[in-house]
C-alpha cells in the first residue's frame, strides 16, 4: 500500500474531474490524502481520501472574480504562494510516495522537487502541445506590456527561483509537467496530434457513480429535453434566464430544465410555463443522459459530460478555457456559440431547433460519444499512476 497525496483547490471544476480516480486508488488499497480547503471536506471524504486542510485565498463567487486575465492569474499566484508552506507543514511528518496535483495545485510539484518525490499532474483541461509556447507568445507579450502583467511574471519567476525549482518559467512550470494524465476527452484537446504521448496520457472524463447527487426522470409527455446550466460559479444572470423562458417555454414537445444557481431569485424570472423546470441545482449528468440538447457555459466538466452523453450543445462561454471549448465544440460540428449578454430569445430558439434537427449533427454526436467512452477512465488512470510508484 502506497501513500498518494492529491493537491487541488476548492472549486468543483478542479475537484470533480479527478474524484473517481482518487476513489479508485483508495479501492485498490492505497492510502490517499487530499490537500484542499476545509470547505471541500465533504467532497474529499466522499472519495475515501483523508483531508489535509489548508486555507485557500481564492474567491468563492463570480462577483469576486471581477477583473481581466492578469487580475485572475494574480489571484491564483497569490494562492499558490500561500499554499506551499501549508503543504510543507501538512506533509512534513507524513511524506507521500507520490504527489498527484491539479493544474492549480502546482505547489505540489515544487514540494516534490524539494523532497525528491515524483509528481503527476492531473489536468482537468487541455494541455500544452508542440508549438504551444510560440503560439501563446503574442498574448503573453501583450500581458507583459501591462505593468501588472510584468509584475505577475516577475513574481512567479522570483518565487520559483527562491524555492529552488529547476524550472523558472511560469508557463513551463504549469504547462510542462514531467508526467501528466489528461482528464478530458481527446476530442476537446486543441492540436491533439501535437501533444507529447511520452508525457501525457488522455484517459477521458471520469464521472463515476453520481447517485448521491440524486436522480432525475424525464416527465411524462416530454418528447425532448433541454438542459440549461451555466455551471456552479458564474450563474448570476437573471436577464439571460428570462430570455431562455421566452425562447423555450412554448416549444411543442420540449421540456426545459433551467438551473439558475443560488444567486438568482426564481421570482425574477416572471411567469414560468409548466414546460420549464426551474432549479437552483441539478444532478447534471443524470439529466444529460436523458437529454436531447445542452445549453452550457462550456466549462470543461460540462462540455465533457455533453460529449460523453452525445448531445448537441449551445455554448455561452464566460471565462477561462470556456471560449476555447466553445470554439472546439463548433469545430467538431456539434455546437453553436452565443454571446450570453446579447443573444435574443429568437436566436436561442433557432440554434436549438437547427442543431437538434440536423442528422449530420446527430451522427457526429454519436461518433464522439463512442470515442469518449473508449478512452479508459478511472481504471486506466489508476493503472498508469501505479506504474509510477
Amino acid at each position: 500500500m502506497a501513500h498518494i497525496a492529491m493537491v487541488s483547490i476548492p472549486f468543483h471544476g478542479h475537484v470533480n474531474p479527478s474524484a473517481e480516480v482518487i476513489r479508485t486508488l483508495v479501492a485498490r488499497g492505497h492510502r490517499v490524502t487530499y490537500a484542499n480547503d476545509p470547505r471541500f471536506a465533504e467532497p474529499v471524504a466522499n472519495t475515501g481520501a483523508e483531508l489535509k486542510p489548508y486555507g485557500s485565498r481564492l474567491p468563492t463567487n463570480d462577483d469576486e472574480w471581477n477583473g481581466d486575465a492578469i487580475d485572475q492569474l494574480t489571484l491564483f499566484l497569490d494562492d499558490a504562494i500561500a499554499m506551499l508552506p501549508q503543504l510543507r507543514d501538512a506533509y512534513a511528518g507524513d511524506r507521500p510516495d507520490l504527489f498527484l496535483y491539479d493544474i492549480a495545485g502546482a505547489p505540489a510539484r515544487l514540494l516534490g522537487e524539494q523532497w525528491g518525490i515524483p509528481a503527476v499532474q492531473l489536468s482537468p483541461t487541455y494541455v500544452a502541445w508542440d508549438g504551444y509556447e510560440q503560439e501563446m507568445a503574442p498574448m503573453i507579450d501583450g500581458m507583459r506590456a501591462d505593468p501588472r502583467g510584468a509584475g505577475y511574471y516577475t513574481r512567479f519567476t522570483e518565487w520559483l527561483t527562491a524555492e529552488g525549482s529547476a524550472t523558472r518559467d511560469s508557463l513551463a512550470f504549469q504547462g510542462r509537467p514531467e508526467r501528466g494524465l489528461v482528464l478530458i476527452p481527446r476530442a476537446l484537446q486543441p492540436h491533439a496530434g501535437r501533444v507529447d504521448p511520452a508525457v501525457f496520457d488522455f484517459v477521458g472524463p471520469v464521472f463515476g457513480d453520481r447517485s448521491a447527487q440524486g436522480t432525475w426522470s424525464r416527465p411524462a409527455g416530454a418528447d425532448r429535453v433541454l438542459l440549461v446550466s451555466l455551471g456552479s460559479a458564474f450563474t448570476n444572470h437573471p436577464g439571460f434566464y428570462r430570455r431562455c423562458v421566452e425562447a423555450f417555454g412554448d416549444l411543442p414537445g420540449w421540456h426545459t430544465v433551467l438551473q439558475i444557481g443560488d444567486r438568482v431569485d426564481p421570482a425574477e424570472l416572471g411567469e414560468v410555463p409548466s414546460s420549464i423546470e426551474v432549479r437552483s441545482w441539478v444532478p447534471q449528468l443524470a439529466i444529460l443522459e436523458q437529454a436531447d440538447a445542452f445549453l452550457t457555459h462550456a466549462g470543461m466538466g460540462g462540455a465533457s459530460e455533453g460529449l460523453s452523453c452525445g448531445v448537441p450543445m449551445i455554448a455561452a462561454p464566460q471565462a477561462a478555457d470556456q471560449f476555447q471549448n466553445a470554439e472546439q465544440l463548433a469545430a467538431l460540428g456539434i455546437g453553436r456559440t452565443i454571446d450570453l449578454a446579447t443573444v435574443t430569445a429568437a436566436e436561442l430558439r433557432d440554434h436549438l431547433l437547427t442543431l437538434t434537427s440536423d442528422p449530420v449533427v446527430r451522427a457526429r454526436c454519436a461518433e464522439i460519444k463512442q470515442q469518449v467512452r473508449a478512452e479508459g477512465g478511472a481504471d486506466r488512470a489508476a493503472a498508469l499512476i501505479e506504474k509510477l510508484l
